[in-house]
């Protein structure tokens, strides 16, 4: 049944109109560049939602194994609101991270986030009571909240391990390239500070060379998998980036270092060497 029911959020077209309104206003309030790469987590190498979910999910639970004990009413009502003041940020991060995403990983996010909102509201109400010396409405309140944060946790764990959303997409592209060394062309063949597409057992590589070193990284985007080879080049020499030109993820050419999300993750690389004129990869 709950297999059932996910295929049909899936798919559940009638969600779009609140998507899309809720992806464009999103979008306007991070519009600057490096709150959009803080949010993402471009500085920690990967998304950083799900590392912030970690202090109000550990405080909400951890809360509820208080409520169950005798004489924890203090430590519980400081845990719930340790819960609550940490949950705006992973709010921001999440939603930032969805608005990037396809339209059928949008519609669950979309459900999860609405189940992440109704068990706030309802932990800001238990909060509320706690302080105002109604621990048993308290209680409740925060049990109930712990059943819809379950519940969202659960359409999360299937938009990030079902549906990819989060993951780098580029990463399985890795285990299909040879592990021996490979010969993918030679070194004079290839423009030098310029990159360019090569193909290896049906395996896009993006090439750059530098004097008579090259780099090799996965050619789709780790993002959602847009074509590098098609995107803008911005900046020379060892800083010069590749650009996705589906949502603009930019990576550094020599070492496929993330600059600018929404990827968070560095860009894939392969080894390579140049042996007696002609380029070879390699699985790292």
């Amino acid at each position: 049944m709950l297999r059932e029911l996910l295929k049909r959020v899936e798919r559940a077209r009638v969600l779009d109109g609140i998507s899309d309104r809720l992806q464009a206003a999103v979008q306007a309030v991070a519009q600057p560049q490096a709150v959009q790469d803080a949010l993402h987590g471009v500085w920690l190498g990967h998304p950083l939602h799900p590392a912030l979910v970690q202090v109000p999910v550990g405080a909400f639970l951890s809360a509820a194994v208080l409520d169950l004990l005798p004489g924890r009413r203090k430590a519980a009502t400081t845990l719930i609101a340790v819960g609550t003041a940490s949950a705006p940020p992973a709010i921001a991060a999440g939603l930032l991270d969805w608005s990037q995403m396809t339209k059928d990983r949008r519609r669950v996010g979309l459900v999860h986030a609405t189940a992440n909102a109704i068990a706030l509201s309802l932990y800001v109400g238990s909060l509320s009571a706690r302080l105002n010396g109604r621990f048993g409405r308290g209680r409740a309140l925060a049990f109930a909240g712990l059943s819809a944060a379950s519940a969202g946790a659960y359409l999360g764990g299937h938009l990030a391990y079902a549906q990819g959303g989060g993951v780098n997409q580029a990463a399985p592209d890795i285990s299909r390239v040879p592990e021996d060394w490979t010969a993918i062309g030679p070194l004079y063949e290839l423009p030098s500070g310029k990159p360019a597409k090569r193909v290896i057992d049906d395996v896009p590589v993006l090439l750059y060379r530098m004097g008579d070193h090259v780099t090799a990284m996965i050619e789709r985007c780790g993002h959602e998998t847009g074509p590098l080879s098609e995107g803008e080049v911005v900046g020379t020499g060892a800083e010069a980036c590749v650009v996705c030109p589906w949502h603009g993820s930019t990576f550094r050419l020599r070492d496929g270092r993330v600059v600018h999300g929404p990827a968070g993750n560095d860009q894939p690389l392969l080894r390579s060497r140049v042996r007696d004129g002609i380029v070879e990869v390699a699985q790292p």
